[in-house]
């Protein structure tokens, strides 16, 4: 008796399968402990507004609460608002993942805390979820990892996969995004 095995699975089986091979990864990944989560690189603040995909103003900033800062998150590029629906559509989930207005978010900073332009740079959490990562797992950003902050690098760049093999958001393959943020900023800039 002889079997013949096929390893050529369908598209879509295959498909399916991978969807539940980084499912697996992203659980174990969830199950480590947090890094070091102490007071002196977090810090709670109030978000004023939601500025795009990536970029939020808040209150509570140091030494001046009544101050609007503004927060760049850490390891994602959002399509620019000019990206039409993917802008748009990158700034309605994170306000929607921040809730309503004045909500408390917590900010947790790398190596580097302000880039060229005087952002801060952060990692925004709310309720125990990294939003910057949430963002990346729905497909409504690009992971970009930014030296020398690299903290939740490997968290972020496996949610990315996991959106583009779910084809979710700018991954979807009937409406994909065709420029990245920064060459579409840079073309039109």
């Amino acid at each position: 008796m002889r079997i013949k095995i096929c390893f050529a699975p369908r598209r879509k089986d295959a498909k399916v399968f991978l969807g539940i091979l980084l499912g697996c990864l992203l659980l174990l990944v969830g199950c480590q402990g947090d890094h070091d989560l102490s007071a002196s690189n977090r810090t709670q603040v109030r978000v004023s507004r939601v500025v795009s995909g990536q970029t939020l103003e808040v209150l509570g900033m140091a030494e001046q609460p009544n101050l609007i800062s503004s927060v760049r998150l850490l390891g994602l590029d959002a399509p620019d608002l000019r990206q039409s629906p993917w802008g748009d559509e990158s700034k309605a989930v994170l306000a929607q993942l921040i809730g309503e207005q004045e909500k408390s978010v917590i900010l947790e900073f790398d190596v580097q805390a302000k880039d060229n332009f005087g952002r801060i740079l952060a990692y925004v959490w709310k309720d125990q979820q990294l939003l910057n990562e949430e963002l990346l797992k729905q497909g409504y950003a690009l992971f970009v990892s930014r030296s020398p902050n690299h903290k939740y690098d490997q968290r972020l760049e496996r949610a990315q996969q996991w959106a583009r093999l779910m084809e979710k958001g700018i991954w979807n393959p009937e409406k994909p995004l065709r420029v990245p943020p920064a060459q579409f900023r840079r073309r039109n800039f």
